[in-house]
């Protein structure tokens, strides 16, 4: 069997349009490749996908390939890809929240990715938590703090100053919750452009998903499959996959598509900008073309909306700030944030 390996053509894509007028494509590639896929391996993929029809591309400064990737971005403008026409975003990873640290690591992943500007500018995580790459989730940072508003803040006030320059075009949040959120909407003077955060049909988070949109942020989700590459260290024995869930085997088996595909269709369906990742051409192929054809009908949609198990997957333990403490606590279950 001959494989289709035709491009799409990156106008049919969805996209979004945010709060300053800017369009976002409504899906990207992911590169994170949770310390099994090789950077190589990364910056290849990025390159295969924007011949094949990607213009967004979701980075981070912790994974450790934005030197790779960079070569690649400038490879495919240099192949006439107009710059404009990508979304770039990268973040801004927890031991460099102090204020001296935020703009010398912003201009280290703009060095490594080769560009004059970043699209979107992530605080990762809202906690300075440091942990080593592969630890265990035990690893718990000394100097481990919770929460304070009044630091994240000043943290927040460097990516403004990059806005100002003209070096990010927006910036945003990352792992929030509503009670931090309402605080960063409060005191910023450049709102947060967008809230990423971890989305699949077991995992729909309704209430954050409708504070986001209804304060005009997007959305985008991580972990949009299932996260069924996540490492070791972040699987519990009551995760579940959405992949595997018999309701979505049915509704890909009537649209004769792996269940991944009705994720992704179900995502910008539904309305966030899922960022899937993968370094196999047949699947994010697979993946752009999945929300650019043959949409989920009302009652699938529905189907999936009833499937929703709050089952979170990247439960960020390594981020607690006391020893032996839940990690429900990062997420302010309660509606209020955790105190020390």
């Amino acid at each position: 069997m001959i494989q289709d390996y035709s491009p799409v053509d990156p106008s049919c894509v969805p996209s979004r349009q945010l709060a300053s007028g800017a369009r976002m494509p409504a899906i990207g590639l992911g590169t994170f490749g949770s310390d099994s896929v090789k950077g190589e391996a990364i910056a290849e993929a990025v390159l295969d996908a924007s011949r094949l029809g990607y213009r967004h591309f979701d980075c981070a400064s912790v994974y450790g390939n934005e030197h790779l990737i960079g070569p690649s971005l400038k490879k495919l403008v240099a192949e006439g890809v107009k710059r404009e026409e990508l979304w770039v975003t990268s973040k801004l990873w927890n031991d460099k929240h102090a204020e001296k640290d935020v703009i010398p690591s912003f201009h280290k992943s703009l060095k490594d990715l080769q560009l004059d500007y970043l699209d979107l500018y992530l605080i990762h995580w809202p906690f300075p938590n440091f942990h080593p790459p592969g630890c265990d989730v035990s690893s718990l940072d000394p100097n481990a703090k919770p929460y304070i508003h009044e630091n994240f803040m000043k943290t927040w006030r460097q990516l403004e100053k990059l806005v100002d320059e003209g070096l990010i075009r927006h910036i945003g949040t990352s792992n929030m919750t509503i009670p931090k959120l309402k605080l960063v909407l409060r005191d910023a003077r450049i709102r947060p452009a967008s809230n990423e955060m971890e989305l699949h049909p077991h995992f729909q988070q309704p209430e954050l998903f409708n504070y986001v949109k209804e304060q005009g942020l997007e959305p985008i989700g991580y972990s949009p499959l299932g996260s069924p590459g996540r490492p070791e260290r972040d699987r519990t024995p009551e995760d579940t996959s959405p992949t595997e869930d018999p309701a979505i085997l049915g509704i890909a088996k009537v649209h004769d598509v792996h269940p991944a595909e009705i994720c992704l269709k179900w995502a910008v369906q539904r309305g966030q900008t899922p960022i899937p990742f993968s370094v196999k051409r047949r699947n994010y192929l697979a993946n752009l073309r999945a929300v650019t054809q043959d949409p989920l009908t009302d009652v699938e949609m529905e189907t999936i909306r009833k499937l929703d198990r709050n089952c979170r997957l990247i439960k960020g333990q390594v981020f607690c700030w006391k020893k032996n403490q839940a990690w429900e606590d990062l997420w302010d279950v309660n509606g209020v944030i955790t105190p020390a």
